[in-house]
């Protein structure tokens, strides 16, 4: 019985926790950083004391629904490079993927790189800048190294610029990229980036 005590537990906890992160997204999608403890802790149903013993404030909360989003899109390129053995079509595969998630809701009059909508410079500052970016950009970057690195070894990809180097470019371009407002502008600097890893002839 413990054991299953400790788990519902535990399942609670995690549902509460989810609730919290996607409520407070969704308040300051509405009112913006506006927003306090005590609307957020009314619209999860819980009391303000139990809201304060998983977040200490707002902004803690808004960071832990941000990592959340950083991981789960880190995760989602993980899969589309493990999804096929052909190396290049893992390269595209990768790239397209990421700027997709780069300029999720754009094409509705949202907000990209995984913010709740109506967020303002500062906390996009905030978020961007949080502890949790470091480990995440990393990855990113470990990633998309890899798949280049294993392009350049099938002849796919040119070989004459370290594949850490073209990683950072194309980081750097599909950013670029994700910030136009056009899915056809976004698509046009999506095929120049793929271009430019071409072999040299």
């Amino acid at each position: 019985m413990p054991k299953l005590w400790d788990s519902t537990v535990e399942e609670h906890r995690r549902t509460v926790h989810t609730a919290i992160l996607d409520t407070t997204a969704a308040l300051v999608g509405e009112h913006g950083l506006a927003v306090n403890m005590s609307q957020i802790a009314q619209h999860v149903g819980i009391g303000r004391a139990t809201l304060y013993k998983y977040f200490p404030d707002v902004e803690a909360i808004l960071v832990a629904w941000h990592e959340r989003q950083v991981t789960e899109h880190l995760d989602q390129l993980a899969q589309a490079a493990a999804a096929t053995e052909d190396a290049g079509e893992r390269l595209q595969a990768v790239l397209s993927t990421y700027l997709a998630l780069s300029s999720t809701g754009r094409d509705h009059g949202g907000h990209a790189g995984g913010q709740p909508p109506g967020h303002g410079t500062e906390l996009t500052m905030a978020l961007h800048h949080s502890q949790h970016m470091t480990p995440a950009r990393q990855r990113l970057h470990d990633l998309v190294t890899h798949v280049i690195t294993q392009a350049a070894d099938a002849g796919i990809a040119r070989a004459d610029v370290p594949p850490a180097e073209l990683a950072t470019y194309c980081l750097h371009a599909l950013a670029a990229a994700a910030a136009l407002p056009s899915p056809a502008a976004r698509q046009r600097l999506l095929e120049v980036t793929q271009a430019g890893l071409l072999p040299q002839r």
